[in-house]
Parts: structure tokens; sequence; C-alpha cells
């Protein structure tokens, strides 16, 4: 149940809010903001509408209604994040867990490296900012992992297996929900450790190794098989000799595109993921000389321009050939990599490399947003080039499995259960068409795993009616409240230098209180009490708490007044039904 702020006046002009009594302070002081009139905080009533509604007939009446709020629907993992951000706001952690963990068995991972979409799309934005949700996600996930919270063990067994090729994201997460149904799984990886591109592409600066091998562990105990050091070469035999009832194949995008630059005697030059890996495996670093040029606009570009410096480059430049409006990299990304004395040279593209001389030329943009050559070149100097110009996914091993089929980017074709042309062989993640990212491959194990299960049951999964969106108009602020977004603590520039310390620090458990509390719980009633307090006819009958209300239809007149109180829209108003034999 929310508890709404608390607003307590500080002096003749202000006003203070607070959730709780001082634990709740906000240091050094609290949020203060004029103290506002009354027509400030309730909207005068609308008569002429409240004509249609009252009177000797009813002819509207209320009802409670639910609303896809647009964090859930904006989230690619699937989550209820708004029901486990109320459980939060309760401080009830462990509930908020489990209910986080049922779609998303890595919220540690996730509240660190997800770019949270879900966020983009938060209502709470055009009030003052939007909900930092990744961050009370963190606080559950880290959390966890202290009080050593275990998932919940299946009771019964269906007798099936399924190997699992790939021990990235979607992998993992189509083992944790398949295991959860009562099958067997196994993982098979060919990599030495497991996490896929979590381990091997995000640095440690932004993924510590301590909580995302956790999270690993906490997956194979509910019993998940992780075969590591395996290539599997032979689907098909593997699945037959196995055992295996299907086959989920989730490989990562580790092969880094090819570009070709005209060179002569160029010094070294390294491909991004490689790079990044063999810098994040511990073992002897990468030797890449005192000037390093990133090639590419993504994010990956930015961690490896960012791990360059940390590996004792005394300078690195990023070359991309678009403005910064056109990088694929998210803003705070860029914002970070330059905070740590990153030179991003946009709209440039390399021309020819003689030795450690690159030749640039300078890019202008045309009326469709498209880089244009220019003809002025400028040079730059430096000892070694690092290619982040994007990634594929290894498919080749699948070529010889009859039916299935590829994308010119050589992506796998699958059909809407996510299965490819060949009857069992399921495919998700980096492997099929979709934009990456670990979210995003985690909910593509999720659908996998119960388009598998429905399959091992000779059946076809269909995701149930999806509620009406809820955007920011049709909310009902009676109130209003300065609290913008908690910041988190990170680590400060001159600190992260030579190290890979984590930069972004967790919330403490009042701050994270604090901000699953500024939730609005759009288009979901949760219990504020709104409508119980502003009717007039006293029609409106609590339930208890969890239970919300229920109407009272022969003291309710329709005026409305309850309807236009839910500050979440929770109430709808709806025809008075007909009366049978009437006209």
């Amino acid at each position: 149940m929310h508890d709404p702020f608390a607003i307590r006046k500080t002096t003749a002009n202000t006003v203070c809010i607070s959730n709780t009594p001082d634990s709740f302070r906000l240091d050094p002081v609290y949020y203060q903001l004029p103290i506002m009139n009354t027509k400030d905080l309730t909207q005068r009533a609308d008569l002429t509408r409240h004509a249609h509604g009252t009177g000797a007939l009813r002819t509207r009446r209320p009802a409670y209604v639910d609303f896809l709020p647009p964090c859930n629907d904006a989230c690619p993992a699937g989550e209820n994040i708004q029901a486990w951000l109320a459980l939060s706001q309760a401080g009830d952690y462990e509930a908020a867990w489990r209910e986080l963990v049922s779609n998303n068995p890595m919220p540690s991972i996730h509240g660190r490296v997800c770019y949270h979409p879900c966020e983009d799309v938060c209502n709470r934005a055009f009030t003052d900012s939007p909900v930092s949700i990744h961050a009370v996600e963190r606080f559950l996930g880290d959390m966890a992992l202290e009080k050593d919270w275990q998932f919940e063990k299946p009771q019964s067994s269906s007798g099936k297996k399924i190997l699992i090729v790939g021990a990235g994201p979607s992998g993992l997460s189509a083992a944790y929900q398949l295991v959860r149904m009562g099958h067997e799984v196994e993982i098979r990886e060919a990599g030495p450790v497991a996490g896929g591109m979590i381990h091997f592409g995000i640095p440690a600066y932004r993924m510590p190794r301590d909580e995302l091998h956790a999270e690993v562990k906490r997956i194979e105990s509910i019993g998940v098989k992780i075969t590591l050091n395996h290539r599997v070469e032979d689907v098909l035999k593997e699945k037959e000799e196995g055992g295996f009832d299907a086959v989920f194949v989730a490989v990562g995008a580790h092969i880094s595109k090819k570009i070709d630059i005209p060179n002569r005697d160029a010094g070294k030059i390294l491909d991004a993921v490689s790079f990044l890996s063999q810098a994040n495996d511990g073992g002897e670093p990468p030797k890449i000389g005192r000037r390093v040029a990133i090639y590419g606009g993504g994010n990956t570009a930015m961690d490896a321009a960012r791990t360059a410096k940390r590996l004792g480059a005394t300078e690195a430049m990023i070359i991309y050939r678009r403005d910064r409006s056109s990088m694929p990299a998210h803003d705070f990304e860029a914002d970070e990599a330059i905070e740590e004395g990153i030179k991003i040279n946009w709209l440039r593209t390399i021309k020819e490399i003689d030795k450690s001389t690159f030749k640039v030329e300078v890019m202008e943009l045309d009326e469709n947003g498209r880089p244009q050559p220019t003809g002025e070149f400028e040079e730059l100097e430096a000892d070694s080039l690092i290619l982040a110009v994007g990634q594929d996914t290894d498919t080749g091993f699948l070529e010889s499995v009859p039916g299935i089929e590829f994308q010119w980017d050589h992506t796998v074709v699958v059909n809407d259960q996510m299965m490819t042309g060949h009857d069992g062989i399921f495919a998700g993640g980096d492997m099929v068409p979709s934009d990456r990212s670990v979210t995003i491959a985690v909910g593509h194990g999720k659908q996998a795993a119960r388009h598998i299960n429905a399959w091992l049951d000779e059946s076809t999964y269909q995701r149930g009616p999806r509620n009406e969106l809820i955007g920011h108009e049709k909310l009902h602020m009676w109130y209003r409240t300065v609290a913008p977004q908690m910041e988190q603590n990170r680590l400060a520039v001159d600190d992260r230098a030579g190290g890979f310390d984590e930069i972004m620090q967790n919330l403490s458990e009042a701050d994270a209180q604090f901000e699953a509390r500024r939730c609005l719980s759009c288009g979901n009633c949760f219990e504020c009490d709104g409508c119980y307090g502003a009717c007039p006819e006293d029609a409106i009958i609590k339930l208890g708490p969890g239970n919300r209300y229920k109407f009272d239809f022969d003291k309710c007149t329709g005026c409305a007044v309850c309807f236009e109180q839910c500050p979440c829209h929770a109430i709808e108003m709806t025809d008075e039904p007909a009366i049978e034999g009437s006209v």
C-alpha cells in the first residue's frame, strides 16, 4: 500500500516533504516548495459534466479498473515493476525481490547494466523526474545476495530434458524458467565462465564480477547444470546423444564486424570485443601503447576507450563518422567517457593508416542526417586502433541443420513461438533479428521457455490479454510534490584512473524506499482512500488492506467525485447497465 507523502510546515512560506519520520530525512535539508493554495491541489468541479451523472435517475456509475503502467509495458524482460515497487515501499523487500525474479532472475546485474527504458516512459517525469527504477532493482538484487535469498526449487519433474547452447543472459534466463517448470536443463558454454557478453563485453567498473558470479551461482543452485569449455559444433548430434527433447540456441554476438581501411605498415589493430574480453579476464592485459584510437560510436566504443585509459593509455580518442545526436551510444555513456578525459572526434572517418598516422576525412550531414564526405582531411596520431563497429553472432554451426534459415546478417529466422525451421530447435537473444541488450536477451529467454514448455506439452503458448496503456494525461493528480529522483553516489573521477572499481554506488535503504515511494501507481489502485474520503454519499466500502474497495450502488448517485479524486485513474465512469424490459 502506498504511503502518501507527508507534508509538514516548516516556515511561513515553505513546507517539507517526507515519507516517514526523521529516519527518512534527506540530508542536508528537506526538499522545500512554496505552500500551495487549495486551487492548486484540487480542481474545481465541472458542474456541466456532473449534470450528466446525477439527478433522479443515475445514468453513469463508477467501476474499478486496472491499466497497464508504461514502465511495465516498456520492460523487455516483462517485469511487473509497479508490483515490486509497491512491495519495496512497504519495506517487504524479500517479497519485492521474489516478485521481481519471477520474471528476471538477475536483478543485481540488471540494476547495473540495463539501460532502463522503463524510466524513459515513466509518468512521474511530468511531475518532476522519473522513478529511478534501476537503482531500486539493484538495491533489491544486492540485498538478496547479502542475505543469501535463494530461489524456490521445483516440487515435481516433467521428465523432459532441454539443451541450451550459450551461458549468456538469454540462455541463463531460459534455463532458470525451464527448471522452475520442472524440466531438466543443461547449458553448454564454449567459454571458460558463464555470463556471456555480460562477462566478456562489460567492464568491471560497470558490472563487478562478484555480483555477476553470485547471480549465476544462484541459478545453478536451482538445478541448472552448466558445462563450460564445451563448444557445440553439431547440434543434432548432441541433442540425440544427450537424450534432449528440445534445444534453445542462445549464442551471443562475440564476432566483431570487419572494416577495410587501406594501411601501410599499420600499428596494432584490435577488435573491441577481443580487447574487452582480454582486459576483463584477469590475465595479461593487451598492449596498446600510449595513444589509442577507437573507431565507432556505440556503447562498446565508449567502454573500449575508458578501458584503454584504465590500462595506462595517456590518450584515448574516439573517431565517429556521425554527430553526437546520431550516435548509438547512450548519452550518459558519452558523458562519462568525456568526464574521464576521452576525446571524441565527431563527423570523422578513417581513410588511410600509415604506421601511427591516421588520415581522417571530415564529414557533414546531409538533409537526411547521413554523413557525406567533404574532401577536407586531418591527421591524427595513435599507436593502436580498436575497431568497435558492431558485432555478429556465429551461426555457422547451424547451417547444416535441415530447415533452419538465415537473414542477410546471419541471424536465425524463427516463428512466433521462437522455433527455427527445424522442429524442436528454438533460438533467441543476439541470434535472432532484434535490438540487442542484456534485458532484451533475458526477455527472449523467458519467452522461449514458455514456448518450449508448451511445445513439449504438444500445445501452443499464447500470451494473455494486456490492459490498456495509461498515459500521464489520464492521471488525476490532486496533490503536487517536489521530490526529485535520488542520485546514486559515484566514484570520483580522480579515483577511477588505473583501476576498475565500480563507479555507480548502491542506494541506502532509506533512499531506496524513498525512491520506491515516488511511484504514482499509474492505472492501478493503491488504496490511498481518495475515493473513500471524497464520496459524498458514503457509497464506497473498504475491504481491508490489499483488497481495495467496492461500491454500494444503492447509495451511489454517479456524481463522479470518486473518479475525479482517484490520482492514478483506477476508476472509470461507465454507462448505467440497461434495465431488463426498459424501452
